[in-house]
């Protein structure tokens, strides 16, 4: 419950942000960026190349995070 508060939280901000124009698209390119430093999200074909499995390895035993139309798994273990 307390993370969900958390990004419920951090949701409104930026929500907020953007209606007063004081977050713009460079600005919201930059947290995704910044957010990806914890995530590392790979496509599935370079986390299987990357971890030395099949494609299918990847997308049969890894959770799938489906973002922007594009399938990605957080390899943040």
């Amino acid at each position: 419950m307390k993370n969900e508060h958390h990004a419920n939280k951090i949701n409104e901000y930026i929500y907020k942000s953007i209606q007063k124009n004081e977050l713009d698209c460079i600005g919201l390119v930059q947290l995704i960026e910044h957010i990806n430093t914890y995530l590392n999200l790979k496509t599935l074909p370079k986390y299987a190349k990357d971890n030395g499995i099949s494609y299918n390895g990847a997308k049969n035993n890894r959770k799938i995070i489906q973002l922007f139309g594009c399938k990605f798994i957080a390899d943040n273990d």
